[in-house]
């Protein structure tokens, strides 16, 4: 099935939508890094942030997908 090709405005839309999703992804690295350095790793609330960050990567996968372009070989 063919995609329909993304305008200008849309494809900047989409990068600083991945970019957004690509800080928020940080973020949550940086959460994780600092509850296990506490020492007070609550394990309901990791297992939290751990399900959003690979929601996040899913999501990330296929906005980059959508924004590069098929080649036909």
């Amino acid at each position: 099935m063919p995609q329909q090709e993304l305008s200008e405005t849309e494809r900047a839309e989409m990068r600083a939508q991945i970019e957004r999703l690509r800080e928020e992804h940080r973020d949550l690295d940086a959460a994780i890094e600092a509850l296990n350095n506490a020492g007070a790793a609550d394990r309901l609330q990791m297992q939290r942030i751990k399900k959003r960050k690979l929601a996040l990567r899913d999501r990330l996968a296929q906005l980059e997908d959508l924004s590069t372009p098929d080649i036909i070989a």
